[in-house]
């Protein structure tokens, strides 16, 4: 079977439109936008804004696709990789512990079953396949050569948002009143913690003796965890429609360093937005002067 699948090949069928992550952040319909979300100083999704319902929609949407990345990167790391003979020694990016494995097969069980989760709470929250774009982000991250990147890019930075994502979502359905997807997603986030702590683990155990690797493979997780800040997505401000899940992140292995650098990216990102928010404000004032 081929090995290292570029992201370019993925098996789609026609329902499913694949669009990038810019382009993802400028949909008016998305979750960070949604309607006059420059004008609200609270973008947290919470029922009460004026377009909750579609904003969790299109969020359900996204976890879906990107559970089915996950899935395919998760098997693809089974796959992609030689099994180590003994100890991974220093420079060594072509081989991976056999336990790594066992480890990446039980994540791709858990992902299959978060899909078919995902198919049924966007079908009980009125949506379907295909009614919002995909970007494939997620799987490019699982594209690496070096499987200690993906184990950075994937399970600590993607999985680690999906914990944020999934703790939002859980908030959501508990104000909305609607316990099926409240305790859907409390039983994912239950499993994305496990798996964003087996990426923590295996990526300090593989790179013991090798730090330069593992300089290198956070630095891919901070370009990723930059990148999924776009806009001020996810932050400790309730400007952002998605909140740190400070908590559970540590319960996955993060440190409380790695989580305030993550705060301060994300919080970075929102006074960005902030600055071209005022900026448009200002070219509009403009033009209704003239």
């Amino acid at each position: 079977m081929r090995k290292f699948f570029p992201v370019e090949e993925l098996a789609r069928d026609r329902r499913f439109n694949q669009i990038t992550m810019r382009d993802r952040m400028a949909d008016p319909r998305s979750v960070l936008n949604g309607e006059d979300a420059g004008k609200r100083n609270n973008n947290r999704l919470v029922p009460s804004r004026k377009d909750s319902g579609d904003a969790a929609r299109a969020l359900m949407h996204g976890i879906f696709v990107g559970e089915i990345q996950a899935l395919e990167g998760a098997g693809r790391t089974c796959h992609d990789f030689e099994t180590a003979n003994g100890a991974v020694k220093a420079g060594d990016t072509d081989t991976v512990p056999f336990a790594l494995k066992l480890d990446m097969a039980r994540q791709a069980w858990d992902e299959a079953r978060h899909v078919e989760i995902s198919v049924k709470l966007s079908g009980w929250m009125g949506s379907e396949i295909g009614q919002y774009a995909e970007n494939t982000v997620l799987f490019a991250a699982a594209c690496s050569n070096d499987a200690v990147l993906r184990l950075a890019g994937v399970n600590r930075a993607l999985e680690g948002l999906a914990i944020d994502v999934f703790t939002q979502m859980k908030e959501f359905g508990d104000l909305a009143g609607d316990p099926y997807l409240e305790f859907c997603e409390d039983w994912m986030l239950a499993d994305e913690v496990t798996h964003v702590k087996m990426g923590s683990d295996w990526l300090r155990r593989v790179t013991e003796n090798d730090l330069d690797r593992r300089k290198k493979a956070l630095e891919f997780q901070s370009v990723v965890d930059k990148l999924f800040s776009y806009g001020g997505t996810r932050s400790d401000s309730e400007e952002s429609p998605i909140g740190l899940a400070r908590r559970f992140r540590e319960l996955a292995g993060f440190t409380d360093t790695e989580v305030e650098e993550i705060a301060e990216v994300s919080m970075s990102a929102l006074n960005e937005r902030r600055e071209a928010v005022e900026k448009m404000k200002s070219a509009a004032a403009q033009l209704v002067d003239r």
